[in-house]
């Protein structure tokens, strides 16, 4: 009769749920599950703060499509961790947070790191928050979690695991850990809700998709492809859904979904919108009309049915998992040929979408700095297939993003809805776990502000041999609120939003990690593709200017960036 502790248990049944990578931060009150994971070989990434552990567990779930696993001790570990708790709920992300709490023989004693309820606060952005009151109970209870966060729509759970329960041993020969079983597929459509679908689209004169985070998630760029080669629609794509556009022709990429803001103007506007995956909200003008215009009839398919026209009128709504959907559009359209020919609307699509990148381009000067929109483009030059891209920091997504639409990256990460700061360096070190899995590389670009969340984590990144490269976009200020404070109440009432100029290489390379400093488009791209030759961490810190704003940074507070 062998006898193994809880924290056995745990990782046993973590093992017979596929889970390969844990990212955490120790704590005694979850050292049995260290223990164990040391025992069966089983790499927890240790981070120096549990956000960036939570984050990265995100990172991990996004750029691998799988469950992402972060373990965060007791107190002040939960907290630190549940603003990447909120983040995954808002952007409904797969992880499993496991927090260590206080003993259940101690409750109400004021003992270490307890005294408040962890679940309870948890709650209202997981979608499942459970505490574990025996030890035999934890392999259910953990598979249980893992179905939750796996099943449409996904999103966060969290399974408090009290320290004695985490202690106790039991006779392994007491407890059976059950399979994982999940769906392969996900819901299909309804025949019907299809059939409907395809004559609106078929109809339409104008007609667009719009991807969203769902999409890039859980379809296959391949049958994206055929379906969209077949009907000949051309397609858009909020933030989360570029790199879906990656598997496209030209001819058919639309790119941002903020490329329509101009296609009113131009009497191009819609007159049908497949929303495949997108949600109203941030990303679509909050049910504006200006991105997806009212009079345009919408196709809006999301595994939440609470999602479906939230904001906006719709024509049909069809709740189904987003890649099988788009499978079965796929199928249905293989078997049809009879499409109108949409050249003409295609051309008229990419001829639009080019003349506001021209627009921008032909704005992007700066006497004093590296524009950022010419450092975006020196990133998109060295970027392909091979790389996923992860965004933070207010102006510096909003820059970069222009640009990548128009390339081709393996992946595209970006702060969601939450819009917190600081969330892309333990996404970015989770997206490169993932990426070396699968023979790629990660790029971060950040923010000087943002950046100063996390900065630590160059020490993670050099223990853990992670060949990340940061690119930290520095204008020393809080950009986008410095922004809002000279157009809001005038640039004599800027407070609070300037930065010093930070050796922010420097502190990289204190931890171990390649420094450089640039100020150019030629000595940045000289840098890049240095630090991309060399299978190491890396720090790029790039000296922009701060003047320029971005034309969705004006379109936010209501202004017209092509006036």
């Amino acid at each position: 009769m062998a006898m193994i502790t809880g924290g056995e248990l745990v990782v046993r049944t973590l093992i017979k749920a596929g889970v390969e990578h844990l990212f955490g931060l120790h704590g005694a009150h979850i050292d049995t599950i260290f223990q164990a994971c040391l025992d069966h070989d089983v790499p927890i990434i240790d981070t120096r703060h549990e956000a960036a552990a939570g984050h990265a567990a995100e990172g991990y779930a996004r750029a691998g499509a799988k469950l992402g696993v972060a373990l965060v001790t007791a107190g002040g570990g939960f907290t630190n961790a549940v603003t990447p708790i909120a983040n995954a709920w808002l952007d409904r992300t797969p992880v499993l947070f496991l927090t260590g709490s206080g003993a259940l023989r101690d409750d109400e004693t004021n003992t270490l790191q307890a005294g408040i309820d962890q679940v309870a606060m948890a709650a209202p952005i997981t979608k499942w928050a459970h505490r574990v009151m025996a030890t035999e109970h934890i392999p259910r209870l953990v598979m249980q979690a893992i179905r939750a966060a796996l099943s449409a729509p996904r999103g966060p759970v969290l399974l408090d695991l009290p320290w004695d329960i985490l202690m106790n041993q039991i006779d392994e020969d007491s407890v059976i850990i059950p399979d994982l079983v999940l769906s392969a597929h996900g819901a299909r459509p309804d025949p019907a809700d299809l059939d409907q679908a395809l004559a609106l689209l078929r109809k339409a004169e104008r007609p667009v998709i719009v991807l969203g985070s769902e999409a890039s998630r859980t379809a296959r760029k391949t049958a994206l492809s055929a379906f969209v080669a077949a009907t000949g629609v051309p397609v858009f794509a909020d933030y989360e859904g570029l790199s879906m556009l990656s598997g496209l022709p030209d001819a058919m990429r639309g790119g941002l979904v903020q490329n329509l803001y101009s296609f009113a103007k131009a009497d191009a506007a819609p007159d049908l919108v497949l929303m495949l995956g997108a949600r109203f909200g941030l990303n679509t003008g909050h049910g504006s009309g200006q991105l997806i215009p009212h009079s345009a009839q919408v196709i809006q398919v999301d595994p939440d049915a609470c999602e479906l026209g939230r904001l906006q009128g719709i024509a049909l709504g069809i709740v189904a998992d987003v890649g099988g959907t788009i499978e079965a559009l796929a199928q249905a359209t293989a078997q049809d040929a009879a499409w109108p020919d949409r050249g003409d609307w295609c051309a008229k699509v990419t001829d639009l979408a080019q003349e506001r990148y021209a627009s921008i381009a032909a704005k992007s000067s700066s006497e004093h700095a590296l524009h950022p929109f010419h450092a975006s483009q020196v990133i998109a030059k060295h970027v392909d297939a091979g790389v996923t891209v992860v965004a933070d920091g207010a102006l510096t997504y909003l820059w970069l993003s222009e640009v990548m639409s128009r390339v081709k990256p393996g992946g595209f990460l970006c702060h969601g809805y939450l819009g917190s700061m600081g969330v892309g360096f333990g996404t970015a070190l989770g997206a490169q776990v993932a990426d070396l899995e699968a023979g790629r590389r990660t790029i971060l670009v950040t923010g000087d502000g943002s950046v100063g969340y996390s900065i630590g984590e160059f020490d993670t990144l050099v223990r853990k041999q992670l060949p990340l490269i940061v690119i930290i976009m520095n204008n020393q200020s809080w950009g986008a609120t410095l922004h809002f404070q000279q157009l809001a109440v005038g640039p004599n009432r800027v407070t609070g939003t300037r930065l010093e100029n930070g050796s922010y290489h420097g502190v990289a390379a204190a931890f171990g990690a390649d420094g450089y400093h640039v100020d150019s488009v030629e000595s940045f791209s000289a840098a890049l593709a240095q630090a991309l030759a060399h299978n190491r961490p890396a720090c790029i810190n790039v000296a922009v200017a701060l003047d320029p704003i971005p034309p969705e940074e004006l379109i936010l507070i209501g202004m017209d960036p092509f006036a």
